[in-house]
Order: C-alpha cells, then sequence, then structure tokens
C-alpha cells in the first residue's frame, strides 16, 4: 500500500501559477488552514478559489486573499471579509456569486461526471446572465455548467494509512464532495491511523478519492 503521508514541501511541489483550487469550509470552519499557509508559502500566483465563502482576513481561506496571489473566486458570499469586497471594487480580484444550494450541486455534479443540471434558482436574476435556459413542460428553467478544479485541499480530523478519512462534527460541510471534483486532492488532519482502526461506518471520503495527507509539521 502506498503511503499516503507527505510533508508540507512536498504539497507545495504539487502547486503551480494558473490553478483553480477549491477549498472545504464555511466561514472558515473546516477550512485546512495549515495548507492555506503553504500555499502562501509557496508564492504561486494568479490562482482560481472555489469555496463557500472567503471567511475572515485572518481566517480559513482570508490570508490567502490578502496576500495578493488570488485573481478570481467563486463562493456562495463574501460579506464576512472585507478585504475581499475591497479588492473586487478595486478590480484586483474577480468574483463569482453563486447560490449556496447552485455551488454545493455544481461541485457535485463536477465529481459526479455530469454535463450539468437544471435548476430555477436565479431566474430573473442576474445570476441568469449569459447562461442557457431549457423550457421543461412549458416552465423556464437555468442550465448551471459543472465545476472542477486541479486540486482539492480538504479538512478531516482523522485518516487512517489508506487515506480514508472522517470530520469533526460541521467541519465536514463541503470537503466530502469536494473529494470527488478535483483531479489532486490532499486532506491536512489531525491523525493518521492504522489501517483498520477507521470503522467502515465511519468513513465519510473514501480513501480511493484522497491522494495524499498532510499533518502540521513542528516549528
Amino acid at each position: 500500500m502506498r503511503n499516503k503521508k507527505i510533508t508540507a514541501e512536498k504539497f507545495r511541489g504539487l502547486l503551480h501559477d494558473g490553478m483553480c483550487i477549491m477549498f472545504g469550509g464555511f466561514m472558515g470552519v473546516g477550512t485546512p488552514e495549515y495548507l492555506v499557509a503553504e500555499i502562501i508559502r509557496s508564492g504561486v500566483k494568479e490562482l482560481t478559489l472555489i469555496g463557500n465563502d472567503t471567511a475572515f482576513v485572518d481566517k480559513g481561506i482570508g490570508p490567502l486573499i490578502s496576500s495578493g496571489q488570488v485573481k478570481r473566486v467563486v463562493a456562495s458570499h463574501i460579506g464576512t471579509n472585507p478585504e475581499t469586497g475591497k479588492k473586487m471594487i478595486s478590480n484586483e480580484l474577480d468574483v463569482q456569486l453563486v447560490p449556496q444550494g447552485t455551488l454545493a450541486e455544481q461541485i457535485r455534479a463536477g465529481g459526479a461526471g455530469l454535463g450539468g443540471f437544471l435548476t430555477q434558482t436565479g431566474l430573473g436574476t442576474v445570476v441568469e446572465e449569459n447562461k442557457q435556459t431549457v423550457l421543461v413542460e412549458g416552465e423556464k428553467w437555468l442550465l448551471e455548467r459543472p465545476l472542477r478544479a486541479d486540486l482539492a485541499i480538504l479538512l478531516a480530523k482523522t485518516a487512517d494509512e489508506a487515506g480514508n478519512l472522517t470530520y469533526d462534527l460541521t467541519a465536514r460541510n463541503f470537503n466530502p464532495v469536494m473529494a470527488l471534483a478535483a483531479d489532486i486532492v490532499v486532506a491536512e488532519v489531525s491523525s493518521i491511523e492504522p489501517l483498520g482502526s477507521v470503522f467502515p461506518e465511519q468513513v465519510v471520503t473514501p480513501g480511493a478519492l484522497v491522494d495524499y495527507l498532510v499533518m502540521e509539521e513542528a516549528q
């Protein structure tokens, strides 16, 4: 069995300018902050981020927004992070706001290999602009396209050596669905347990979806 645990240095080696990164978390809860710090440390730039929100200036994905390494954000809201708003207004950052349920389903569709899905959320608003609509039995629906990323960074509570993941309560949020929708999946974990120590019914994200595991290194 391949050892999935890697160092922060190896993680930084996976990064490159212009890549698209999905990050788990809801207002910072469930966001792998150690991995975020390593992305900042790497110096990669022109990044696209996909996640529920941009958390706070000093929490979650917020420090990466402040670092100036991000060119585009796809999120359901940005109101808790004033730095995101400032950068958007000054045209330093392209922000695409997506209804939260639509965003989750776009990610799920990307992981499932679907061409898109139909929803009525956003009809008659700016959400509809430049998007295809479809008539189904006389009703108008909006076609939303799937989302995928080069990399997904997740925060889990525990992993076993095969990469099977468990989560801590609501920190689960967007993490499991993102594990399906990225070319490379890296999970930040608090502990890595021997194979067989995580009961199958406790596994939320199967190890088959997880490429690498990272634990915070002592400074």
